[in-house]
């Protein structure tokens, strides 16, 4: 199990940044959904949507966890620009 998480994030870290027009759905879909389900359930990682502990958090929370990492989350820095982290803070909210 350890050798199988170890593999996901060196996966994870090794996507492809986003186009630079991705919309937030996009980028949620490129980097985000394989950990926290495509309709933010959670999977490995936390579940994101409606109800989640994330939902009552604020945006400043998100963008703090996404690009420098938490527990088993990598750091998107160098991944995502401002506007894509935007892009992506509001498709989650829209989602919540």
């Amino acid at each position: 199990m350890l050798r199988f998480l170890a593999l996901l994030l060196v996966l994870v870290a090794c996507v492809d940044r986003p186009a630079a027009d991705a919309s937030g759905e996009e980028i949620y879909a490129q980097l985000c959904s394989r950990c926290h389900g495509d309709a933010l359930q959670g999977v490995l990682g936390p579940g994101l949507g409606e109800g989640s502990p994330t939902a009552s958090q604020p945006d400043e929370f998100i963008r703090v966890t996404v690009m420098h990492g938490k527990g088993r989350m990598p750091s998107m820095e160098g991944v995502l620009t401002d506007e894509q982290l935007e892009g992506l803070i509001a498709y989650i909210r829209g989602q919540q």
